[in-house]
Protein backbone atom coordinates (compact mmCIF):
# COMPACT_ATOMS: atom_id res chain seq x y z
CA UNK A 1 0.00 0.00 0.00
CA UNK A 2 1.20 3.51 -0.85
CA UNK A 3 0.43 6.13 1.81
CA UNK A 4 1.02 9.89 1.94
CA UNK A 5 1.30 11.33 5.46
CA UNK A 6 0.68 15.09 5.79
CA UNK A 7 1.56 16.70 9.12
CA UNK A 8 2.78 20.10 10.35
CA UNK A 9 5.56 18.34 12.33
CA UNK A 10 7.11 14.88 12.27
CA UNK A 11 10.11 15.44 14.54
CA UNK A 12 10.73 16.94 17.96
CA UNK A 13 9.02 16.42 21.32
CA UNK A 14 5.53 17.55 20.34
CA UNK A 15 2.63 15.14 20.66
CA UNK A 16 1.57 15.31 17.01
CA UNK A 17 5.13 14.69 15.81
CA UNK A 18 5.57 11.73 18.17
CA UNK A 19 2.25 10.22 17.08
CA UNK A 20 2.84 10.58 13.35
CA UNK A 21 6.49 9.47 13.37
CA UNK A 22 5.60 6.29 15.25
CA UNK A 23 2.68 5.55 12.89
CA UNK A 24 5.01 5.97 9.91
CA UNK A 25 7.54 3.65 11.55
CA UNK A 26 4.94 0.90 12.07
CA UNK A 27 3.60 1.25 8.52
CA UNK A 28 7.07 1.00 6.98
CA UNK A 29 7.90 -1.93 9.22
CA UNK A 30 4.81 -3.62 7.76
CA UNK A 31 6.16 -3.12 4.24
CA UNK A 32 4.04 -0.15 3.18
CA UNK A 33 5.50 2.71 1.13
CA UNK A 34 5.04 5.96 3.08
CA UNK A 35 5.72 9.46 1.78
CA UNK A 36 5.66 12.49 4.07
CA UNK A 37 4.81 16.15 3.63
CA UNK A 38 5.83 18.05 6.78
CA UNK A 39 7.40 21.34 7.78
CA UNK A 40 10.74 19.53 7.97
CA UNK A 41 10.72 19.04 4.18
CA UNK A 42 8.38 21.87 3.14
CA UNK A 43 9.15 25.61 3.49
CA UNK A 44 7.18 27.53 6.15
CA UNK A 45 7.33 31.01 7.66
CA UNK A 46 9.01 30.44 11.08
CA UNK A 47 7.08 33.18 12.86
CA UNK A 48 4.47 32.61 15.57
CA UNK A 49 1.00 32.83 14.06
CA UNK A 50 2.24 32.23 10.52
CA UNK A 51 3.71 28.71 10.76
CA UNK A 52 0.45 26.80 10.37
CA UNK A 53 -1.06 29.07 7.66
CA UNK A 54 2.18 28.95 5.68
CA UNK A 55 2.28 25.15 6.02
CA UNK A 56 -1.28 24.97 4.69
CA UNK A 57 -0.19 26.91 1.60
CA UNK A 58 3.15 25.23 0.90
CA UNK A 59 1.91 21.70 1.63
CA UNK A 60 -0.95 22.31 -0.80
CA UNK A 61 1.55 23.43 -3.46
CA UNK A 62 3.60 20.29 -2.86
CA UNK A 63 0.45 18.16 -3.16
CA UNK A 64 -0.37 19.86 -6.49
CA UNK A 65 3.16 19.14 -7.71
CA UNK A 66 2.88 15.48 -6.75
CA UNK A 67 -0.46 15.17 -8.51
CA UNK A 68 0.83 16.86 -11.69
CA UNK A 69 3.70 14.37 -11.69
CA UNK A 70 1.13 11.60 -11.69
CA UNK A 71 1.77 10.38 -8.13
CA UNK A 72 -1.17 8.43 -6.76
CA UNK A 73 -1.65 7.08 -3.26
CA UNK A 74 -3.93 4.47 -1.77
CA UNK A 75 -4.33 6.53 1.43
CA UNK A 76 -3.84 10.23 2.16
CA UNK A 77 -3.57 10.68 5.93
CA UNK A 78 -3.61 14.30 7.14
CA UNK A 79 -3.07 15.40 10.74
CA UNK A 80 -4.89 18.47 12.04
CA UNK A 81 -6.74 21.12 10.06
CA UNK A 82 -3.66 22.87 8.54
CA UNK A 83 -2.93 19.64 6.60
CA UNK A 84 -6.45 19.27 5.21
CA UNK A 85 -6.09 21.34 2.03
CA UNK A 86 -3.14 19.23 0.82
CA UNK A 87 -5.22 16.14 1.65
CA UNK A 88 -8.10 17.48 -0.45
CA UNK A 89 -5.84 18.10 -3.43
CA UNK A 90 -4.18 14.68 -3.30
CA UNK A 91 -5.61 11.58 -4.95
CA UNK A 92 -6.48 8.65 -2.67
CA UNK A 93 -8.66 7.57 0.27
CA UNK A 94 -8.62 10.60 2.58
CA UNK A 95 -8.19 10.23 6.34
CA UNK A 96 -8.09 13.25 8.67
CA UNK A 97 -6.87 12.84 12.26
CA UNK A 98 -7.73 15.57 14.77
CA UNK A 99 -5.35 16.09 17.68
CA UNK A 100 -7.57 18.63 19.42
CA UNK A 101 -10.50 20.97 18.78
CA UNK A 102 -8.90 23.32 16.26
CA UNK A 103 -11.29 26.26 16.65
CA UNK A 104 -11.00 26.17 20.47
CA UNK A 105 -7.23 26.32 20.30
CA UNK A 106 -7.24 29.13 17.73
CA UNK A 107 -9.79 31.08 19.76
CA UNK A 108 -7.71 30.72 22.91
CA UNK A 109 -4.42 31.69 21.28
CA UNK A 110 -5.55 34.31 18.76
CA UNK A 111 -8.93 35.65 19.88
CA UNK A 112 -12.62 34.93 19.39
CA UNK A 113 -12.88 36.41 15.87
CA UNK A 114 -10.30 33.99 14.46
CA UNK A 115 -11.86 31.25 16.54
CA UNK A 116 -15.21 31.79 14.81
CA UNK A 117 -13.54 31.85 11.40
CA UNK A 118 -11.67 28.65 12.15
CA UNK A 119 -14.97 26.88 12.94
CA UNK A 120 -15.99 27.46 9.33
CA UNK A 121 -12.62 26.19 8.10
CA UNK A 122 -12.69 23.03 10.21
CA UNK A 123 -16.20 22.08 9.09
CA UNK A 124 -15.10 22.37 5.48
CA UNK A 125 -11.99 20.31 6.17
CA UNK A 126 -13.88 17.50 7.87
CA UNK A 127 -16.22 17.37 4.89
CA UNK A 128 -13.29 16.64 2.58
CA UNK A 129 -12.29 13.45 4.40
CA UNK A 130 -13.54 9.94 3.70
CA UNK A 131 -12.76 9.03 7.33
CA UNK A 132 -12.15 11.20 10.39
CA UNK A 133 -10.40 10.07 13.55
CA UNK A 134 -9.59 11.87 16.81
CA UNK A 135 -6.94 11.11 19.43
CA UNK A 136 -9.29 12.16 22.25
CA UNK A 137 -12.82 10.90 22.94
CA UNK A 138 -13.78 14.46 23.94
CA UNK A 139 -12.68 15.73 20.52
CA UNK A 140 -14.51 12.89 18.80
CA UNK A 141 -17.70 13.74 20.70
CA UNK A 142 -17.31 17.45 19.93
CA UNK A 143 -17.27 16.91 16.17
CA UNK A 144 -19.82 14.11 16.29
CA UNK A 145 -22.31 16.59 17.76
CA UNK A 146 -21.81 18.63 14.60
CA UNK A 147 -22.99 15.70 12.48
CA UNK A 148 -19.64 14.15 11.51
CA UNK A 149 -18.80 10.50 11.99
CA UNK A 150 -15.57 10.51 14.02
CA UNK A 151 -13.70 7.42 15.18
CA UNK A 152 -11.76 7.63 18.44
CA UNK A 153 -8.18 6.31 18.08
CA UNK A 154 -6.04 7.56 20.98
CA UNK A 155 -2.44 8.64 21.22
CA UNK A 156 -0.18 5.77 22.17
CA UNK A 157 3.18 4.75 23.59
CA UNK A 158 5.68 2.26 22.21
CA UNK A 159 7.05 0.74 25.41
CA UNK A 160 10.16 -0.48 23.58
CA UNK A 161 11.13 3.18 23.03
CA UNK A 162 11.24 4.10 26.70
CA UNK A 163 14.63 4.48 28.42
CA UNK A 164 15.78 2.17 31.18
CA UNK A 165 18.15 4.75 32.64
CA UNK A 166 17.04 7.62 34.87
CA UNK A 167 18.56 11.08 35.29
CA UNK A 168 18.10 12.88 38.60
CA UNK A 169 19.38 16.33 39.60
CA UNK A 170 18.18 16.35 43.21
CA UNK A 171 16.78 14.19 46.02
CA UNK A 172 13.31 15.49 45.17
CA UNK A 173 12.54 16.31 41.56
CA UNK A 174 9.42 17.69 39.84
CA UNK A 175 9.36 17.72 36.05
CA UNK A 176 7.45 19.24 33.14
CA UNK A 177 8.24 18.02 29.61
CA UNK A 178 6.77 19.86 26.63
CA UNK A 179 6.39 23.12 24.82
CA UNK A 180 6.88 26.29 26.87
CA UNK A 181 3.78 28.04 25.59
CA UNK A 182 0.75 29.80 26.98
CA UNK A 183 -1.78 27.00 26.50
CA UNK A 184 0.46 24.56 28.40
CA UNK A 185 0.14 26.59 31.61
CA UNK A 186 3.82 26.33 32.52
CA UNK A 187 3.73 29.86 33.96
CA UNK A 188 0.97 28.73 36.34
CA UNK A 189 3.08 25.80 37.54
CA UNK A 190 6.13 28.03 37.96
CA UNK A 191 4.21 30.71 39.85
CA UNK A 192 2.93 28.14 42.30
CA UNK A 193 6.35 26.58 42.76
CA UNK A 194 8.14 29.90 43.30
CA UNK A 195 5.60 30.85 45.99
CA UNK A 196 6.01 27.52 47.78
CA UNK A 197 8.57 26.39 50.33
CA UNK A 198 9.22 23.08 48.53
CA UNK A 199 12.84 21.91 48.75
CA UNK A 200 12.56 20.03 45.45
CA UNK A 201 14.01 21.02 42.11
CA UNK A 202 11.58 21.91 39.31
CA UNK A 203 12.95 20.78 35.93
CA UNK A 204 11.39 22.41 32.87
CA UNK A 205 12.21 20.50 29.67
CA UNK A 206 11.51 22.15 26.32
CA UNK A 207 11.46 25.52 24.66
CA UNK A 208 8.88 27.86 23.19
CA UNK A 209 7.54 31.42 23.13
CA UNK A 210 7.09 31.58 26.92
CA UNK A 211 10.69 30.64 27.74
CA UNK A 212 12.04 34.16 28.19
CA UNK A 213 9.19 35.10 30.54
CA UNK A 214 9.65 31.93 32.57
CA UNK A 215 13.39 32.45 32.93
CA UNK A 216 12.76 36.01 34.11
CA UNK A 217 10.22 34.76 36.68
CA UNK A 218 12.73 32.25 38.07
CA UNK A 219 15.89 34.31 37.82
CA UNK A 220 16.43 34.49 41.61
CA UNK A 221 15.46 30.93 42.47
CA UNK A 222 18.07 28.22 42.00
CA UNK A 223 15.47 25.49 42.56
CA UNK A 224 14.37 25.86 38.92
CA UNK A 225 16.31 24.13 36.12
CA UNK A 226 15.75 24.93 32.44
CA UNK A 227 17.17 22.25 30.15
CA UNK A 228 16.02 23.68 26.82
CA UNK A 229 14.79 21.27 24.19
CA UNK A 230 16.46 17.86 24.49
CA UNK A 231 16.49 14.71 22.34
CA UNK A 232 13.45 12.63 23.29
CA UNK A 233 15.46 9.89 25.01
CA UNK A 234 17.38 12.39 27.14
CA UNK A 235 14.16 14.16 28.11
CA UNK A 236 12.50 10.87 29.08
CA UNK A 237 15.48 9.88 31.25
CA UNK A 238 14.86 13.03 33.30
CA UNK A 239 11.14 12.25 33.49
CA UNK A 240 11.94 8.72 34.64
CA UNK A 241 14.26 10.07 37.35
CA UNK A 242 11.62 12.43 38.74
CA UNK A 243 9.28 12.06 41.71
CA UNK A 244 6.31 13.87 40.12
CA UNK A 245 5.39 14.78 36.54
CA UNK A 246 3.15 17.83 36.14
CA UNK A 247 1.02 18.76 33.13
CA UNK A 248 -0.47 22.19 34.03
CA UNK A 249 -2.25 22.80 30.70
CA UNK A 250 -5.03 25.32 30.22
CA UNK A 251 -5.87 23.66 26.89
CA UNK A 252 -4.94 20.07 26.03
CA UNK A 253 -5.76 17.31 23.57
CA UNK A 254 -4.59 13.88 24.61
CA UNK A 255 -1.04 14.36 25.82
CA UNK A 256 1.70 11.99 24.70
CA UNK A 257 3.99 13.48 27.39
CA UNK A 258 1.45 12.51 30.06
CA UNK A 259 1.18 8.96 28.68
CA UNK A 260 4.98 8.70 28.63
CA UNK A 261 5.24 9.70 32.30
CA UNK A 262 2.58 7.13 33.21
CA UNK A 263 4.37 4.46 31.16
CA UNK A 264 7.58 5.29 33.05
CA UNK A 265 5.68 4.81 36.34
CA UNK A 266 6.15 8.41 37.45
CA UNK A 267 3.26 9.78 39.57
CA UNK A 268 1.36 12.47 37.66
CA UNK A 269 -0.51 15.68 38.42
CA UNK A 270 -2.60 17.05 35.55
CA UNK A 271 -5.15 19.80 35.16
CA UNK A 272 -8.80 18.91 34.72
CA UNK A 273 -8.97 19.95 31.06
CA UNK A 274 -9.37 18.25 27.68
CA UNK A 275 -7.98 14.77 27.23
CA UNK A 276 -6.27 14.81 30.64
CA UNK A 277 -9.56 13.68 32.18
CA UNK A 278 -9.65 10.67 29.83
CA UNK A 279 -6.19 9.48 30.80
CA UNK A 280 -6.13 10.30 34.51
CA UNK A 281 -8.71 9.06 37.00
CA UNK A 282 -8.37 11.34 40.01
CA UNK A 283 -7.05 9.50 43.05
CA UNK A 284 -6.59 6.28 41.09
CA UNK A 285 -4.08 6.82 38.26
CA UNK A 286 -2.97 10.33 39.19
CA UNK A 287 -4.27 13.60 40.61
CA UNK A 288 -6.50 16.00 38.68
CA UNK A 289 -6.60 19.66 39.70
CA UNK A 290 -7.90 22.99 38.50
CA UNK A 291 -5.40 25.02 36.45
CA UNK A 292 -4.32 27.39 39.21
CA UNK A 293 -1.02 27.67 41.13
CA UNK A 294 -2.41 26.79 44.56
CA UNK A 295 -4.14 23.54 43.56
CA UNK A 296 -1.25 22.33 41.42
CA UNK A 297 1.35 22.78 44.16
CA UNK A 298 -0.95 21.29 46.79
CA UNK A 299 -1.24 18.10 44.69
CA UNK A 300 2.50 18.01 43.99
CA UNK A 301 3.26 18.38 47.71
CA UNK A 302 0.92 15.53 48.54
CA UNK A 303 2.71 13.17 46.17
CA UNK A 304 6.14 14.23 47.40
CA UNK A 305 5.14 13.64 51.02
CA UNK A 306 3.14 10.41 50.65
CA UNK A 307 5.35 8.18 48.52
CA UNK A 308 3.33 5.04 49.21
CA UNK A 309 0.22 6.73 47.78
CA UNK A 310 2.22 8.18 44.89
CA UNK A 311 3.68 4.80 43.94
CA UNK A 312 0.24 3.20 44.11
CA UNK A 313 -1.09 5.78 41.64
CA UNK A 314 1.92 5.29 39.37
CA UNK A 315 1.49 1.51 39.24
CA UNK A 316 -2.21 1.74 38.33
CA UNK A 317 -1.40 4.36 35.69
CA UNK A 318 1.17 2.05 34.13
CA UNK A 319 -1.41 -0.75 33.97
CA UNK A 320 -3.87 1.59 32.24
CA UNK A 321 -1.29 2.48 29.59
CA UNK A 322 -0.61 -1.22 28.96
CA UNK A 323 -4.29 -1.96 28.48
CA UNK A 324 -5.37 1.01 26.36
CA UNK A 325 -2.54 3.15 25.05
CA UNK A 326 0.18 1.00 23.45
CA UNK A 327 1.03 1.33 19.77
CA UNK A 328 0.32 -2.35 19.11
CA UNK A 329 -3.31 -1.70 20.07
CA UNK A 330 -3.62 1.65 18.28
CA UNK A 331 -1.86 0.60 15.07
CA UNK A 332 -4.42 -2.17 14.55
CA UNK A 333 -7.17 0.44 14.66
CA UNK A 334 -5.49 2.55 11.98
CA UNK A 335 -5.12 -0.50 9.75
CA UNK A 336 -8.86 -1.00 10.01
CA UNK A 337 -9.43 2.63 8.92
CA UNK A 338 -7.04 2.16 5.99
CA UNK A 339 -8.84 -1.10 5.12
CA UNK A 340 -5.49 -2.94 5.06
Amino acid sequence: MKILMITPKISGIGGVAAHVSKLVEFLRRDGHEVGVIASENTPIVPIKGLMNPSFTATSALKAIYKRLRGERFDVIHAHNIPSALAMRISSGYRVLTLHGVYSEQIGYLHGSALGRLSRIVEKQALGWANAVTAVSSRVAEHYSRQGFRVLYIPNAIDLEDLPREANRFHDQQIVYNGRLSREKGVDILLEGFLNSDLKAKLVLIGNGPLEEKLREMARNDDRVIFTGQLPRQEALKIVKGSDVFVLPSIYEGLSTALLEAMALEVPVVATRVGGNTEIVTDGETGLLVEPNPKDIIKAVSRLLEDREFANKLAHKAYQKVLEQYTWRVVYTKYKEVYKV
